[in-house]
């Protein structure tokens, strides 16, 4: 892992929750509740929460009577994540392009756009890899990401989002198939800016990486209430993949 690499020190950062303080409990139980009754998962199935931030899916899971891991590459959300442990959840400090556990899993969940950082595609397939290596037979993957299809090549736009006394100035454009946003803001006193760059892969790219590591895509949806997926206009895509 490069010290360097944009997300090692923006998602240790508070600044990041207090930014995307939006994404709640609430929603996350309403993505869950959906995702279960989809998948019907058995009661304490092993559930893999991978890139969990501070945990709201994994608790969402393990209140559902699930054995929940989550894990995550930033040790401030891991330390906040582990409140909330018990004999059935558990939470580590983790880099999910390396393998964690084998054949131990009935499902892993990557959602909130949590992959797609990495400047070597290969570190992509290598998160596939880990999974297919982690999952049981006929374990499930599900990936929550952004539309590609719907992000215009053109994109270029700012505006502001206050959060309390912050008002974060973004920036977002896209830059060979990658989209690049910029964050700037005052704090205490102080101006800070992060970046988030994220590679612009679709519906072909990931299924790409999951025949490769031997999981085959089982259905697609476009947004939290699992709706069919619409290129043109849906806001998510919503992956579940098969071992």
């Amino acid at each position: 892992m490069n010290k360097g690499e944009w997300y090692v020190g923006w998602f240790d950062s508070p600044y990041y929750h207090q930014l995307y303080n939006n994404r709640n409990f609430d929603e996350a139980n309403f993505f869950i509740n959906n995702l279960c009754e989809k998948l019907q998962l058995q009661p304490h199935s092993k559930i893999w929460d991978l890139a969990c931030g501070k945990g709201r899916h994994s608790l969402a899971l393990n209140k559902k009577d699930f054995d929940v891991v989550g894990t995550d590459l930033s040790p401030n959300n891991i330390k906040e994540a582990s409140k909330n442990s018990n004999d059935r959840l558990d939470f580590f400090v983790h880099d999910m392009r390396d393998p964690f556990r084998i054949n131990y899993f009935n499902a892993v969940f990557n959602l909130f756009t949590s992959i797609g950082y990495f400047k070597n595609m290969r570190d992509n397939f290598s998160v596939f890899k880990n999974v297919a290596n982690a999952l049981q037979k006929e374990g499930v993957f599900v990936i929550d990401f952004l539309n590609a299809e719907k992000i215009p090549v053109s994109l270029d736009t700012k505006y502001i989002e206050q959060r309390d006394a912050i008002a974060f100035h973004i920036s977002k454009k896209v830059v060979d198939n990658t989209i690049c946003k910029r964050i700037e803001f005052n704090a205490g006193g102080k101006e800070y800016y992060f970046e988030e760059s994220v590679s612009l892969l679709g519906k072909s790219d990931f299924v790409s990486f999951a025949d490769a590591a031997g999981l085959k895509l089982h259905c697609c949806f476009g947004n939290y209430q699992l709706e069919n997926f619409d290129p043109e206009k849906s806001d998510r895509l919503i992956l579940l993949f098969k071992k």
